[in-house]
């Protein structure tokens, strides 16, 4: 299959003012007859639903929590990114697009990425008019901050909880839709299954999380808003709701996933602390702006920081990459905290973390100064740890965070399967393999306000989509199937807690396919994951009735999923015999130890397609083509 990207025509500064104008529309009186349904009400899908019914469109919004406001969004903290250039220190649409391109190692589309960056500039106006509280300078103008990846100050944020702030903006605007009967909201339903009809995604079956009824609800139209897979690995920065069922059951009616392997590591996290462990916490990547990361020089140092002098730190970013230091990209920086850790450098009782210290920020600047910016985060932190960051530097290591990797869309956010569009992150197309630092609101609240609101109306504007029913036999099969698979959970009777099989999967994902793999590791992945999924499917224990508020179950079910989903993303790394930014190969590395591209082999975007078993993946490969940017061996130097 030719995968087609639909990307226009004409230079790349002209693509996208080109393309709304040659898209097909949908007059207002017609776009009242469309039903749209909205999965997700993170920024993604919040923003979609609340635009999409503001022109006219009948909007359904499923939502898994009790309410909108508790998206996984609202647990991103430093920053979104935009060229509004403010600082007068260099930036543009142009630098924001080539930086994001490099941060991905070369492995974004480009003129998705550039169409990002452009868009980036109104989203600030956007939310500003909503009243988003954005940190402001002495005289009242927008505050920027710098993050990794970038050598210029363009990331807008408020405080630590800029996700937090940015939800509330897009929840307002959606609840004023659903207070004027434009958007019908659907809290606690969870998505089991998509339904297709005469080839178009036409519909969805949800579980009641309350009731346990299994509901059908069709459209012309299904826009997939539900953020990403890094729950695979059991432990990660992800709210634990957090899933791949959504986007996994598309990809089983016949949407393509791709770059199922990206999977990014974030540097800054609390480290682990024991088994007892559900999730980790993040800290933001902004407090890499003012904090120093260091480690003792000499090995299995055990001293406590304050008492180690500054002869004997190794401030290893700064002397890595002198031209970026702490603010180097996320895959960049949490290589080298697991390369100062492996070699004997860690710190704390396990010596596996790296301090993260503001004493220097706090003797310039002083104590009130870095309250006043990060404030909740150094709060969050004591809670958790027990210890004042303010006087002791933090410990910090890598950890699972967002995934680049998606359900593959075009140009138009639509994937191979007719009438099913994916935004945010579960889809695959703007990072490439390493998201930089407060990119993902950037590309969350482009996609749902300025992107889907032309896009879909091409769609229904150019194919013919009936009206259907969910008395449907399309409606009822996928109905059937989804009870038979409950009622099979419920049957086992097995003596593992579905949380147990959980981790034993995250560990083997994190061991063999996590920070660093090889080809041994992997292969040896591919052989585990069955027999873990066969322990699941014989001995689990789902306790429980199927009409009822029953979380054991939706647990099991988003578990069983990870178990088929798992295997993939580890076929998708076997593949890829190559290293590029998040996606680290240990045979494919230079001389100093950095990620290792192969232009020449690997220059695609991998979308694999599954069969209803989940299983047989057949790789199409999508070229990636730079006019634009030329590809070169990344440097931070």
């Amino acid at each position: 299959m030719v995968l087609d990207s639909k990307v226009p025509s004409g230079p790349i500064s002209e693509k996208w003012t080109k393309h709304k104008f040659d898209l097909k529309l949908v007059n207002p009186a017609n776009k009242r007859k469309f039903e749209v349904i909205v999965v997700g009400t993170g920024l993604a899908g919040a923003s979609a639903a609340a635009s999409l019914s503001e022109l006219g469109y009948r909007v359904k919004s499923f939502c898994i929590q009790d309410s909108p406001r508790r998206a996984h969004s609202i647990a991103a903290q430093g920053g979104i990114n935009a060229a509004k250039n403010y600082q007068n220190d260099g930036d543009s649409v142009y630098r924001l697009f080539y930086d994001t391109v490099k941060g991905g190692d070369y492995r974004s589309r480009e003129a998705n990425v550039h169409r990002l960056a452009e868009v980036s500039v109104n989203i600030i106006d956007q939310c500003v008019a909503q009243g988003v509280p954005f940190a402001r300078e002495y005289g009242g103008l927008l505050d920027n901050r710098s993050f990794g990846g970038a050598q210029v100050s363009r990331t807008f944020y408020a405080r630590g909880q800029t996700g937090q702030q940015l939800l509330l903006g897009a929840y307002s605007a959606l609840m004023k839709e659903v207070k004027r009967g434009g958007v019908e909201l659907y809290p606690r339903r969870e998505m089991l299954d998509l339904v297709v009809a005469n080839g178009q995604a036409r519909g969805i079956v949800v579980r009641n999380l309350v009731t346990g009824e299994i509901e059908s609800h069709a459209a012309h139209a299904v826009l997939l808003a539900t953020g990403g897979y890094g729950n695979v690995f059991f432990l990660s920065t992800n709210a634990k709701a957090c899933n791949v069922t959504a986007a996994w059951r598309a990809a089983k009616r016949g949407a393509f996933f791709a770059n199922p392997c990206y999977t990014q590591i974030h540097p800054t996290c609390i480290p682990v602390h024991g088994d007892y462990q559900s999730k980790l916490t993040l800290m933001s990547e902004s407090l890499r702006n003012d904090g120093r990361i260091w480690v003792p020089k000499k090995e299995g140092d055990n001293r406590k920081p304050s008492e180690i002098p500054e002869q004997d730190r190794d401030y290893y970013l700064e002397r890595r990459y002198p031209s970026f230091g702490n603010l180097v990209p996320r895959d960049v920086a949490s290589r080298n905290a697991k390369d100062m850790c492996d070699t004997g450098h860690g710190v704390g009782s396990t010596g596996q973390a790296v301090y993260l210290d503001f004493r220097d920020a706090i003797d310039r600047l002083g104590e009130s100064a870095i309250r006043s910016r990060y404030g909740n985060l150094f709060q969050m932190y004591e809670k958790i740890v027990d210890e004042n960051p303010y006087k002791s530097p933090m410990m910090i290591y890598p950890a699972v965070h967002y995934t680049m990797g998606g359900l593959w869309v075009d140009y138009n956010l639509m994937s191979n399967l007719p009438g099913l569009h994916v935004l945010g992150e579960a889809n695959f197309s703007d990072h490439g393999a390493n998201r930089l630092g407060a990119s993902a609101l950037m590309q969350g609240l482009a996609d749902g306000y300025f992107v889907i609101p032309y896009t879909l109306g091409h769609y229904l504007a150019t194919h013919k989509v009936e009206d259907i029913s969910t008395d449907a036999p399309e409606f009822k099969e996928v109905e059937k199937q989804a009870a038979n698979r409950i009622e099979k959970l419920l049957n086992i009777n097995g003596k593992r807690a579905v949380n147990e099989i959980h981790r034993d999967l995250g560990l083997l994902m994190w061991d063999k396919c996590g920070m660093a793999r090889n080809e041994s590791g992997l292969k040896d992945a591919l052989k585990k994951i069955p027999e873990v999924r066969e322990e699941f499917w014989n001995n689990v224990n789902v306790v429980g009735s199927p009409g009822s508020f029953n979380q054991n179950l939706e647990r099991a079910g988003r578990v069983a999923d990870f178990l088929e989903f798992g295997e993939l993303l580890v076929h998708d790394a076997l593949e890829r015999a190559e290293s590029c930014g998040g996606h680290f190969r240990e045979e494919s590395q230079t001389e100093d130890g950095e990620a290792k591209r192969d232009d020449e082999n690997f220059c695609y975007v991998a979308a694999w397609e599954i069969d209803q078993d989940g299983g047989n993946p057949i790789l199409h490969k999508e070229p990636l083509e730079f006019e634009e940017v030329s590809l070169t061996q990344r440097s931070y130097k």
